[in-house]
């Protein structure tokens, strides 16, 4: 299968999102180490808006491949949806790689965060900041932190108990945000005739793997985290709680391989129900 220029920069596009979403997970602990949660949280912010321009860019981009494929369903259904689904295939194991690669970066992320944060206080502005993290002085520095995760720290996290109903939760969540969008669009494909509300119900399907987010993860996590913060609870909790987010987040989106076509196929019949 050839792979267009157009997909190649939706494949980028995808493993940069779920880089630096994974790359999140790792704030609770800089701000922890820093005793400076807020501060942390609100730098993140201009991080993430990277994640947000690369989403940006990237719903049109797959909304294109749908709709040329859309034009050519008609002439020839099964070769189509064949190709449209190798290609979706390609987009999830593109936010597996992402997931991958924030994770392996997410100890050298932690380190060069925290010397962001220290240079925020002193410069007192994101402009002032940014600046003098491009001096060749800082990123000679900023490269220097740059650690690969080590033999004793593999070995750390393999001996911790595993917050198995926070690991499942977060597979599961992860698994429905990462094809929800794509199962969707499958599903508009699927059946032509209720193109307009499949692609229309991402949120529903996203609002499952929310709720689930909101009501059961994020508070627990929250709460080891201010614990931490508190001294009630070691930094290394919040350490290994973020390495198993990360871990799960990679299940998730292995998962998200597995539902895809379930989820295309659920979101169809409740297109047909409306």
């Amino acid at each position: 299968m050839a792979i267009t220029h157009r997909l190649w920069l939706v494949l980028v596009l995808t493993a940069l999102i779920h880089l630096i979403n994974t790359l999140g997970y790792s704030v609770r602990l800089a701000g922890v180490r820093t005793q400076r949660l807020a501060l942390a949280f609100s730098l993140w912010n201009v991080i993430f808006l990277v994640s947000s321009t690369a989403n940006t860019i990237q719903a049109p981009l797959m909304g294109k491949i749908i709709d040329r494929a859309g034009a050519m369903v008609a002439v020839n259904r099964q070769e189509v949806l064949l190709a449209v689904s190798r290609e979706m295939r390609l987009v999830l194991l593109a936010a597996t790689v992402g997931t991958i690669l924030g994770t392996i970066m997410i100890p050298s992320f932690v380190r060069i965060f925290t010397k962001g944060i220290f240079l925020f206080e002193r410069v007192g502005s994101v402009p002032g900041m940014v600046k003098m993290l491009l001096s060749p002085q800082k990123i000679k520095s900023l490269l220097g932190a740059v650690r690969l995760p080590g033999k004793k720290q593999i070995a750390h996290i393999s001996r911790q108990k595993v917050p198995k109903r926070i690991v499942v939760l977060n597979i599961l969540v992860t698994g429905i945000y990462t094809t929800g969008v794509l199962s969707a669009l499958y599903a508009g494909l699927m059946d032509i005739n209720h193109v307009r509300t499949a692609t229309n119900m991402t949120g529903i399907i996203n609002g499952l793997a929310t709720v689930l987010g909101v009501t059961v993860i994020d508070p627990k996590v929250a709460s080891i985290t201010d614990q931490a913060a508190r001294g009630l609870r070691a930094e290394a909790d919040v350490k290994d709680m973020t390495v198993y987010l990360a871990l799960s987040r990679i299940g998730g989106t292995i998962l998200a391989q597995a539902i895809f076509f379930p989820a295309a196929w659920f979101i169809v019949q409740v297109a047909k129900l409306i």
